[in-house]
């Protein structure tokens, strides 16, 4: 049986760069969680919206998460829940789709009570699948130590991740991977690509003519990568609140969206919507 696609985070490669990735994004107008550390040898924050969040991960200068830093500087993860991963682990196996074994690890939490240890297991698809970044699942042990009111306020009026954009020279090629995972009655043909349709939010693959098209040319990665996730789109309470926030960012509008430009955001296209 397919598994069902649900959105839990979309992760930001920031390598040795976490201090300015974080200012960066404060000056966005997203509200980030204390600094955190994973058991595997990376660190984080996070920016919590209602059922999903978005992740910016480095490496310490000294040691960490090598594997990172291969990785271009950007958006660089899009995940999947999972109730199960075991479970998860099975269903991929059973459509032969290439996976990872289920991999377990922490991640202290600092609480006005005192630290608590966040818990986690993913289901990664090997490196290789796509040159566009990394696939995985995320099963949470410990919900209550990630989705906490105080971290969902954020002055951009952001309450959720509307859609994950990925630029490909063949949409297909992801549209049968996607096929293979979660069933044909989740993927359909769009303008210029492809939707898999994640809970609330999409993964949509474009051509590069159909990405420039939707946000603009200088969205389009121009690191030679035939799949690179490129853009995000927030939904927002209100576009004026969201142009409040961001004064002094460098912006456009473009059909009805707030564009922020990748050089202003890490590496990637932050596209805000009603």
């Amino acid at each position: 049986m397919p598994l069902t696609p649900t959105l839990d985070h979309v992760v930001v490669n920031t390598h040795h760069r976490m201090d300015e990735a974080a200012d960066t994004y404060r000056r966005l107008g997203f509200t980030l969680t204390p600094r955190g550390f994973h058991s595997l040898g990376s660190m984080n924050h996070l920016a919590i919206f209602a059922t999903d969040y978005l992740e910016l991960i480095g490496v310490p200068d000294t040691g960490g998460r090598q594997d990172l830093l291969s990785w271009p500087l950007g958006l660089n993860g899009l995940v999947w829940g999972s109730e199960n991963a075991a479970t998860t682990h099975t269903a991929l196996v059973e459509a032969a789709v290439p996976t990872l074994p289920a991999q377990h690890f922490t991640r202290p939490v600092a609480l006005p009570d005192g630290p608590q240890d966040a818990a986690f297991s993913t289901v990664r698809l090997p490196n290789d699948t796509t040159s566009a970044g990394r696939l995985y699942f995320c099963q949470h042990f410990t919900r209550d130590l990630v989705w906490r009111d105080e971290w969902r306020q954020h002055a951009n009026g952001t309450i959720a991740i509307a859609a994950a954009v990925i630029v490909a020279q063949d949409p297909a090629r992801l549209g049968a991977l996607f096929t293979a995972m979660f069933g044909p009655a989740a993927v359909r043909p769009i303008e210029g690509g492809l939707r898999l349709a994640v809970g609330m939010a999409n993964f949509d693959v474009l051509t590069r003519p159909a990405l420039a098209e939707r946000f603009g040319a200088e969205t389009l990665p121009d690191d030679g990568r035939p799949e690179a996730m490129a853009a995000l789109v927030m939904r927002t309470t209100a576009l004026a609140t969201t142009a409040q926030a961001l004064q002094g960012t460098p912006t456009r509008t473009h059909a009805g969206q707030i564009l922020v430009p990748p050089a202003a955001a890490f590496g990637v296209t932050l596209a805000f919507q009603e």
